[in-house]
């Protein structure tokens, strides 16, 4: 409904209580409504994932449409991000938020900072999806209360122009509520417990469920060594465990994003079954590391297999564990990705060790040949060395191309000597445009980075520490913080206002009239950032 529509609505509501609520105003119920549009996290899951069913059908169309997001680890730093976006680019189109589960167990735990080995509270995962979302709202309610607030200046002042173009503003007011791809890890335990815990992310909001092909508690970072897989029927079943979730919660359109670790992880826990030859156990069983046999040579214990009529044995390490041959990973990547697709997911997220077009898009290549619509979602982790990588590609490449390198040591490109050098701006370049060259060429749908505020956190915290603590003083704070959140128009200078002092003001007024005591009056200090 539009502005006037609501309070049309409410005026025959009140008008029908005859005179018992004379002291409730239908605008004034308008505003909250308009503030609070969306009444759960259902609501907001089926908003969110009709978004993204519509621009991936737009990739699809032309892959310039990609979309993007940035990794959050609390609320405020969710809404910051999205009110940036609105500021700076007129439109939260094509820019989501992703939720790490990396960054929940280093920053969200009770137990305090964890490793990303899914040791953390699985209900903190939920928690944060809601707490993202009641900051994204309440970002709505505080920039719609000063649309509010301009609406009655302008009546104030008889601009009916001014009035007219704001009531437009109000009926087209696009939401900071944006779709979040959330890290499920690999389902926190079997396939029941995965269902639970979708569950549990669906209803505070979450639209598409990010889930890999690890063992639950053998679970490792994506870039880091030890990562055990599990065989693939294992893994559809917690697949299929998060589309029962969202179809039962009635999210027909839910996305589930399948996360192969397989490049990077050598090792499984388990011999897949296997009823007849060729059948995906079969074939995941086919790239175990394994040697022929004699019969009389088996050991107590051992598994045997049957390969076309010989006698292998797995080779089993001392963790009890079984290897895969080595350089299989992209073959067994490939494998993952077209039986998901084939098995209810959505999107493939392909963890890589490095950034690099050619690698994955090689993988891709292969998946299209059988499902030519295969989209990915992409890691561009702050784990890799962007900056050292791609010197480095550039470096080859120019080798390959007869360039004279000879002015570049390759072990050092990392170095600040070759920042201003022909080398490096190409690098720089090419890291520019990887997203856009990338979705192009590799079929990434989704570009995201999974931990960037762990970072920007640390680091404008250390250059704080450092000015305010050393000479500087407070002028490091003014200087470096203050001012420049003043001349870049940074919202949250006005911090009161930012944590909602202003709308408690407007509700004070709806609920006391004029007895209503506000905290925005003339000496409030936040007037000194009015200009």
């Amino acid at each position: 409904m539009s502005y006037q529509d609501h309070i049309a609505q409410v005026n025959t509501l009140i008008g029908k209580q005859k005179g018992t609520w004379d002291g409730i105003s239908a605008e004034s119920v308008a505003r909250m409504r308009l503030q609070n549009r969306f009444q759960n996290g259902l609501e907001i899951a089926k908003y969110t994932a009709a978004i993204m069913r519509r621009d991936m059908a737009a990739y699809d169309a032309d892959p310039a449409n990609y979309t993007q997001s940035l990794g959050c680890w609390h609320g405020f730093i969710g809404q910051q991000k999205m009110i940036s976006i609105k500021k700076h680019f007129g439109s939260t189109e094509r820019r989501y938020l992703y939720l790490s589960g990396w960054m929940v167990a280093a920053l969200r735990s009770e137990f305090g900072p964890l490793p990303d080995q899914s040791m953390h509270e699985k209900t903190s995962v939920p928690a944060l999806i809601e707490e993202l979302y009641t900051f994204l709202r309440q970002a709505d309610s505080r920039e719609l209360g000063m649309m509010f607030r301009d609406i009655d200046a302008a009546r104030a002042a008889g601009d009916q122009l001014k009035e007219k173009q704001l009531l437009t503003a109000v009926d087209n007011y696009q939401t900071h509520v944006v779709p979040i791809i959330a890290d499920i890890d690999a389902g926190f335990g079997n396939a029941e417990a995965t269902y639970l815990l979708a569950k549990k992310m669906i209803e505070a909001g979450a639209c598409a469920l990010q889930i890999e092909n690890q063992v639950s508690d053998e679970k490792q970072c994506g870039h880091q060594d030890g990562k055990v897989t599990v065989p693939h029927e294992d893994f559809l079943a917690k697949v299929r465990a998060c589309r029962y979730a969202f179809l039962e919660l009635g999210i027909d359109d839910g996305i589930i994003v399948t996360r192969t670790d397989s490049l990077g992880a050598g090792l499984t826990k388990q011999i897949a079954v296997s009823k007849e030859p060729g059948d995906i156990g079969d074939q995941y069983n086919s790239f175990l590391d394994c040697e022929e046999i004699d019969p009389a040579t088996a050991r107590n214990g051992d598994v045997i297999l049957n390969r076309d009529g010989k006698l292998l044995r797995p080779k089993r390490l001392p963790s009890n564990l079984f290897q895969f041959r080595a350089g299989s990973g992209e073959d067994r990547c490939v494998l993952d990705c077209i039986t998901s697709l084939q098995n209810g997911a959505d999107l493939l997220w392909i963890e890589t060790e490095k950034p690099h077009i050619d690698q994955i898009a090689g993988m891709v290549d292969r998946i299209r040949e059988v499902i030519p619509n295969a989209k990915l979602v992409y890691n561009n982790s702050p784990s890799f060395n962007w900056t050292l990588n791609f010197r480095q590609q550039v470096y080859d490449a120019w080798v390959a191309a007869g360039q004279d390198v000879t002015a570049y040591d390759r072990a050092r490109l990392m170095s600040v000597d070759y920042d201003p050098t022909p080398l490096a701006i190409e690098a720089d370049e090419r890291i520019r445009t990887f997203q856009r060259d990338a979705a192009a060429r590799a079929g990434i749908f989704h570009h995201l980075i999974t931990l960037p505020t762990y970072h920007t956190a640390a680091l404008s915290t250390d250059n704080l520490a450092k000015e305010y603590f050393g000479t500087e003083g407070m002028l490091g704070y003014v200087k470096n913080v203050q001012r420049a959140e003043i001349r870049q128009g940074i919202a949250c200078v006005k911090h009161q206002n930012m944590s909602g002092s202003d709308i408690g003001d407007d509700h004070k007024e709806y609920f006391a009239g004029e007895a209503a005591l506000k905290a925005g009056g003339a000496h409030n200090t936040m007037n000194q950032f009015a200009a």
